[in-house]
């Protein structure tokens, strides 16, 4: 098992260009899961406060309503990064499908496309992995220039680690969950 689990982890190499087609995710497992998607094209389409808290909006909407986990979390100009359990209702790829269809069809506009159809999916065996994910998640904001400090880019769960202040979405950290603030349902 550990070493077809190994095996399509490294399978991931470009999930917007060079992920295998017919690949098997390892789902349904008890893994945690990193997960990316991106923007149609890779365009910034994030990049209006308003659009990032749609995201989150919808994101602990669905984290309710299919009962799963966010242990961190980044919202970039052009794509998302989740640190996330499966859910208890449902898989996690049709909570994926659920959450890009949901947020496309609030944020779509004219265009036709909002999301790439697919996603990067890495399981997550060791607490280091754990450690290492987060830390690339809190880190993307100032590593692209952003921002000069972690805490200083509002739309991720960097804080809820730093200082257990409350973000968007509920938070589960190794100290204990961190309820989100300010809900705003799309139900």
């Amino acid at each position: 098992m550990g070493i077809a689990r190994s095996a399509t982890a490294s399978a991931h190499l470009n999930y917007d260009n060079d992920m295998p087609l017919g690949l098997k995710r390892l789902q349904n497992e008890g893994d945690l899961h990193f997960i990316t998607f991106s923007c149609h094209q890779r365009r910034p389409y994030l990049n209006a406060p308003k659009t990032k808290q749609v995201i989150e909006d919808m994101l602990e909407t669905l984290r309710i309503r299919h009962d799963f986990a966010i242990l961190g979390y980044v919202l970039m100009p052009e794509h998302v990064h989740l640190l996330m359990t499966e859910p208890k209702i449902g898989t996690l790829a049709s909570t994926l499908r659920v959450l890009k269809g949901e947020t496309s069809k609030l944020l779509r506009g004219n265009r036709k496309h909002f999301w790439l159809p697919r996603y990067y999916d890495l399981n997550i065996f060791t607490e280091a992995k754990r450690i290492e994910k987060l830390k690339y998640m809190h880190r993307n904001p100032v590593t692209r220039e952003l921002v000069a400090k972690p805490e200083d880019w509002p739309w991720s769960s960097f804080l809820a680690y730093a200082t257990r202040q409350p973000c968007h979405i509920t938070i589960e950290t190794p100290r204990g969950t961190v309820p989100a603030q300010n809900r705003v349902s799309h139900s």
